[in-house]
């Protein structure tokens, strides 16, 4: 059945053609049991779960408001339609579908994990965002996590029947983790008491399961300041013993949910641990290790927020490509002569279909991007060559806060375009456009601003690291796909990269100088430029990549087929109809977006240091002394 979400086809040509998963993955390693036609099973399966159990609670059908978690009397209560979808998200192994059987997971890829949450988030983000956690949580306990409570936190988070969270934020430190206030006193016993209060959680109270299992940083008495003195514990929201059996509360205590922009049905809460100083922690690691730990599933979870942007994006341009279809309209312009011209759909409308090109260009753009970046994971995974782990490790490091921070910005934009394409309609709540944009807002902040993502990718993926490894190993498979697509793909399609490339050896060169001579302030301005310039020459990268698998076939199918046989064929095939549609948005891709890079590219060339000179007094109208 036809999507109203995503594009299944282009998920598994994404997967088995661009990937090509079936040759260098399935059937290996620890994916030895697996082929394509069990991932395409899985595929088929997860589309049917998305559409028929989980889109239908996004927002309620019939009433077409939005569905809400609500605090009652010191407690959470999620949307009644989400304990059903939870059972069944669980029952169907879901949570674990690309976990080892150890811990009772199926082993798939972790592209294939990428592709079932793609269908999942595109249909309720707010719901799955609960399972999402929990899953995180429950890896970091495998990972971390020792001494005699272990199988029973594994198996009760990795079956759903305890779910989990991540606790780093607090009120005055935002961002600022290094000046978390939260603290953890030794006990005799080996535990350690746990005081302090975390806010913004997502999912950090509800009543979808009997207890919750809370990832928590904070500073044992005594140890320094800043992220160096930070540990991380596992601490309970109900204490339980070595069989399972829960016990008194561990004094972790809501203190409400936040009235949010968007993703009502997810409740953000505010705990508060040890108010009477009986919260009990479990060490995860060793002491004052905690950013190290934590950062394992910051990293997963961001590139689940970028996934978060792509499938939202997904969402709204699949919904107003079906709506340009229905819509009537305006004469054409090509009758704007004609008194008796009728109108047509809007999807006739040069402007209309621009619109719908760019969505279409970025979404495939993005998921390229997030398939990719889970397929670094699978690859460093199977590798057992040291160089080879390290180059897909150099990959992973490099493009996370790319897929986190751009992929979130594109995704926000896609959804306000949508809205354009519905013109009044789509800012109303007749339509679901208008919730996918206030839903998508809050992706480019959590889980790391954007612009701390930009000054990673700046310092410490690119300048400081050694060599600049990272970036020499993107630039040589980008190299490899602009030689792979010689004889193939039209030279116009070919050189913007090649220019773009060079274009970016040219400024890494001049922040390098930057970096030596102790230019910070100037270094550090143009992190997020730099961020969002690379995004676009990656996407065209990963088009041009796609055009020399999509070309061949196109030619295949079609032949040497025009005008209007050209369009029976089309008509007639979908297949014939996928890979034209496809080869036209990568080229739309490559000759209309991506020339805007260089001037961006240029701008940061610049080095304008006018919001350097600038002081307060320039932005509040305030009278200098």
């Amino acid at each position: 059945m036809a999507s109203q979400w995503v594009d299944e086809r282009d998920i598994k040509f994404q997967l088995f053609e661009m990937l090509k998963i079936g040759e260098t993955l399935l059937g290996k390693g620890r994916y030895v049991d697996h082929d394509v036609d069990m991932c395409n099973m899985v595929l088929d399966q997860a589309q049917k779960f998305a559409e028929l159990e989980i889109a239908p609670t996004y927002p309620d059908e019939v009433q077409r408001k939005p569905v809400e978690a609500e605090f009652k009397e010191g407690k959470v209560i999620v949307p009644e339609a989400y304990h059903r979808l939870w059972k069944l998200y669980c029952e169907g192994g879901w949570m674990s579908t690309a976990d080892q059987p150890e811990v009772g997971g199926q082993s798939f890829p972790a592209c294939v994990a990428a592709a079932c949450a793609n269908m999942f988030l595109a249909t309720n983000q707010a719901f799955i965002m609960y399972p999402g956690l929990t899953h995180g949580a429950a890896r970091l306990m495998e990972d971390f996590f020792q001494g005699p409570l272990r199988n029973v936190v594994l198996e009760k988070m990795y079956t759903g029947e305890w779910a989990g969270t991540m606790c780093l934020t607090e009120p005055g430190a935002g961002s600022d983790v290094g000046a978390l206030k939260t603290t953890a006193k030794r006990n005799a016993d080996g535990t350690y008491s746990i005081t302090g209060t975390k806010c913004f959680i997502s999912a950090g109270d509800h009543n979808l399961t009997p207890n919750i299992i809370h990832p928590v940083l904070a500073r044992i008495e005594g140890d320094p300041k800043g992220t160096k003195g930070i540990s991380i514990f596992m601490v309970p929201k109900i204490r339980f013993n070595e069989k399972g059996e829960m016990g008194e509360p561990n004094d972790v205590n809501g203190g409400g949910i936040e009235s949010k922009m968007g993703i009502h049905g997810n409740a953000t809460a505010t705990l508060n641990f040890g108010e009477d100083g009986k919260c009990i922690g479990e060490l995860l690691g060793n002491e004052r290790d905690g950013i190290k730990i934590m950062f394992q599933m910051m990293n997963e979870a961001r590139l689940g927020t970028g996934m978060q942007g792509l499938d939202l994006g997904s969402a709204a341009y699949e919904h107003a490509v079906a709506y340009a279809k229905e819509r009537v309209q305006s004469t054409p312009v090509w009758e704007m002569k004609n008194p008796e011209a009728k109108a047509v759909t809007i999807i006739n409308h040069p402007d209309v279909r621009r619109k719908l090109m760019w969505m279409k260009s970025h979404v495939e753009g993005l998921r390229s991007l997030c398939y990719f970046v889970a397929y670094c994971m699978d690859m460093e995974r199977t590798a057992t060559v040291p160089e080879e782990k390290a180059n897909w490790t150099g990959f992973l490091d490099l493009l996370t806060p790319i897929v986190k921070a751009y992929t979130t910005d594109k995704g926000l934009l896609i959804c306000s375009l949508a809205m354009d394409v519905y013109g009044g309609y789509g800012y109303c709540q007749e339509y679901p456009v208008e919730q996918y944009a206030r839903d998508t807002k809050v992706f480019s902040i959590y889980e790391g601003t954007n612009a701390i993502q930009s000054l990673d990718l700046q310092m410490r993926k690119i300048l400081m690291n050694p060599e600049m490894y990272n970036y020499s190993q993107l630039r040589k498979r980008m190299n490899d796909a602009i030689d792979n697509a010689k004889g193939v793909v039209d030279e116009k399609y070919i050189t913007p990269v090649v220019r773009g490339l060079a274009k970016l050896d040219e400024v890494i060169e001049m922040m390098k100088k930057q970096l030596g001579e102790g230019k910070f302030m100037a270094l550090v301005l143009n992190a997020t430029p730099l961020q969002q310039a690379m995004f676009p020459l990656i996407v065209a990268w990963l088009h041009l990549w796609s055009l020399a698998i999509t070309i061949p076939k196109m030619k295949e199918l079609l032949g040497d087929a025009k005008g209007e046989e050209r369009q029976k064929i089309i008509a007639e095939n979908n297949e014939a109809a996928y890979y034209s549609g496809r080869v036209l948005s990568s080229q739309f891709f490559i000759g209309s977006e991506f020339p805007k890079y260089f001037g961006m590219m240029d701008a940061i060339l610049n080095n304008e240091g006018a919001a350097i000179k600038s002081v307060s007094e320039n932005f509040t109208g305030a009278p200098k002394e």
